[in-house]
């Protein structure tokens, strides 16, 4: 009888550590469920004629200027000269503007479907797409740069981002089989954590046919450096050998570089007047057609 009594006298205390039970049972569900799907990543659409890069990429030497056919350099986390208020690290081999091309083609194919999704395409198609000859050696120079873009550890740091977003530029690419045939359609993974750099309007349009018109090299990353500012302010030569990664060290060498990239953006329609006083660039781009 006296066992009795003692277990009624716990029943409420009993009942109350049931109720908190029940309570972390229900809230952990609740947890869980909403865990289970994560949110849709994806870009923004644009036009067709058009292609989208992130400001902070365009305003640095990530892809820099420099000849192909130059030896690249293996890069480890290595600081990439930025001509805005912030940092890039990069770590894997030297991109180049032929890289960059590449980059902004496959950034356009992605943007239809969710980040992290793999996006397929056949060599024919791609080369078509940034107007490179249809032959073995284009598709193996665009394997070149899908595998220099795959083995890379990218990290962006800028006051707009207020903090660093890292990311694998291309976590996944496929082009053969287990058997090593190659593959009809290439398979290609954008790391999701490239919508973060795009922001709500941190990012520029660039006029694809006056891209794939111009000769790569100074001349297409002026183009993409200009492009990111509405109403150009001037800048010294020597600031824009260091974001276009000229390596020369004779001022007179990238005075004249720099000359000819200018008036091949007049020629193209993008800029429609320019001039050199003492160390600085003015230029004036034309109105959008």
């Amino acid at each position: 009888m006296k066992q009795l009594d003692e277990l009624l006298a716990r029943v409420p205390e009993l009942q109350a550590k049931a109720r908190e039970r029940e309570k972390a049972r229900q809230a952990k569900a609740e947890k869980d469920s909403t865990a289970v799907v994560p949110a849709v990543v994806q870009l923004p659409l644009w036009p067709d004629a058009v292609r989208r890069l992130p400001n902070e990429l365009l305003r640095s030497a990530l892809f820099n200027a420099r000849n192909r056919k130059q030896p690249r350099a293996y890069l480890k986390k290595t600081d990439i000269a930025v001509l805005f208020e912030g940092r890039i690290t990069y770590q894997g081999e030297e991109l180049r503007q032929d890289d960059e091309t590449v980059w902004l083609q496959l950034i356009h194919l992605a943007k239809e479907q969710p980040l992290g999704q793999v996006v397929e395409f056949t060599p024919y198609s791609f080369c078509k797409a940034i107007d490179w000859p249809i032959c073995k050696g284009s598709y193996e120079r665009l394997r070149d740069c899908l595998d220099r873009m795959q083995s890379t550890a990218l990290a962006v740091y800028s006051k707009r981002l207020k903090r660093g977003v890292s990311l694998s530029m291309l976590p996944a690419f496929e082009w053969q089989d287990e058997h090593k045939n190659t593959l009809k359609k290439y398979r290609v993974q954008v790391a999701p954590q490239l919508v973060e750099l795009f922001g709500d309007v941190h990012y520029t349009q660039v006029e694809w046919a006056q891209r794939l018109a111009l000769p790569v090299g100074i001349a297409t990353w002026l183009h993409g450096y200009y492009a990111s500012h509405r109403e150009p302010y001037p800048v010294k030569l020597d600031t824009l050998k260091k974001g276009a990664g000229i390596t020369t060290e004779r001022p007179a060498k990238v005075r004249e570089l720099i000359e000819k990239a200018l008036a091949e953006l007049v020629n193209v329609g993008f800029l429609k007047s320019w001039e050199i006083v003492g160390e600085l660039v003015h230029v004036k781009r034309a109105p959008s057609r």
